[in-house]
């Protein structure tokens, strides 16, 4: 633990947060950049290769999103790498927990869901799972 007049992170740990950010920022910005039009103007096409090109180009921003984070991961020490690498476990545990048990629950008439609400839920189980392993770490 550092000591109280020592800096939690160092200028280079910095530096590569904000070029994460920088990173992820401009995939996600991209990203909308996308959505938007395609959403706009896509749904309204007839059916054709060009439709399913101008609703899915989106998903440009996305690939940039991933190759952001995996530039992060590759940028983090043995220690980081480990505790992001166990919440992502727990988390896809927890999501084919939840996803397999709603799964049964629509045999039993509850409304389909879209496949969208899966990464809602991967999310949620990885940020919950990381910041518990955060605090338990420090505790």
């Amino acid at each position: 633990m550092p000591h109280a007049t020592e800096p939690r992170f160092t200028p280079a740990e910095r530096r590569m947060q904000w070029q994460y950010l920088r990173e992820l920022g401009g995939s996600i910005a991209i990203y909308i950049a996308l959505l938007v039009p395609s959403l706009m103007v896509g749904p309204g096409m007839p059916d054709s290769l060009l439709r399913t090109a101008v609703l899915t180009c989106p998903m440009l921003g996305f690939f940039l999103m991933i190759w952001a984070i995996a530039r992060q991961v590759q940028r983090m020490d043995e220690y980081q790498r480990q505790l992001t690498l166990e919440s992502l476990s727990l988390a896809a545990a927890i999501t084919a927990a939840i996803t397999f048990t709603y799964g049964f629950l629509e045999n039993a008439g509850y409304p389909r869901l879209s496949m969208f609400v899966v990464w809602g839920i991967m999310g949620s189980a990885w940020a919950v799972a990381g910041a518990l392993r955060c605090w338990a770490a420090k505790r």
